[in-house]
């Protein structure tokens, strides 16, 4: 069974390994969890909830954003993180979306699942469509987005552009 669950301020020592195995930046994927210790940890699990309950812009550029893990037969293989909404600087560099699978879970089509529920997420929050930036070679991050109707709209020296339909029926 593939499900999605919303980052808890309970979530426990699951989670925390399944980041731990994550790296801390990878194909700009930032996963702030790697590294720190499981008190650390619970207090970054109560920081990135109230970020996703915060309105407007605090500090003059963190935006509202929800985290998921990605879950398959009750064990945690991935997150995924939906900004509510971008500023220009997100649109530049950042996107609605970011989203990483766990090294030894990869190549089986949890990314693809995972953005696609992630997309459902960021419709329920009101967004009609998606960005995803993603770096130019990562080209199993860029399968993923085509794979959920992604179209690409712009590219720079570092990045595609790819906005996604979130209205998309199955």
């Amino acid at each position: 069974m593939i499900e999605l669950r919303r980052l808890a301020v309970d979530d426990g020592m699951d989670i925390y390994m399944m980041l731990q195995e994550i790296p801390k930046e990878e194909n700009g994927l930032l996963n702030k969890a790697n590294g720190l210790s499981f008190a650390e940890y619970k207090e970054w699990l109560k920081e990135k909830y109230e970020g996703s309950e915060q309105i407007g812009i605090v500090d003059g550029w963190k935006v509202p954003s929800t985290t998921y893990w990605l879950y398959v037969d009750e064990n945690p293989v991935g997150f995924g993180n939906v900004r509510h909404f971008l500023t220009d600087a997100l649109r530049n560099a950042g996107g609605n979306i970011g989203y990483g699978i766990a090294p030894k879970y990869r190549g089986k089509g949890y990314g693809k699942k995972l953005l696609e529920l992630l997309l459902k997420e960021a419709n329920q929050l009101g967004m009609d469509k998606a960005l995803v930036t993603i770096h130019l070679d990562n080209a199993a991050s860029r399968a993923v987005a085509l794979a959920n109707g992604g179209v690409i709209t712009g590219e720079t020296d570092e990045r595609l552009f790819i906005w996604i339909d979130t209205t998309q029926k199955d």
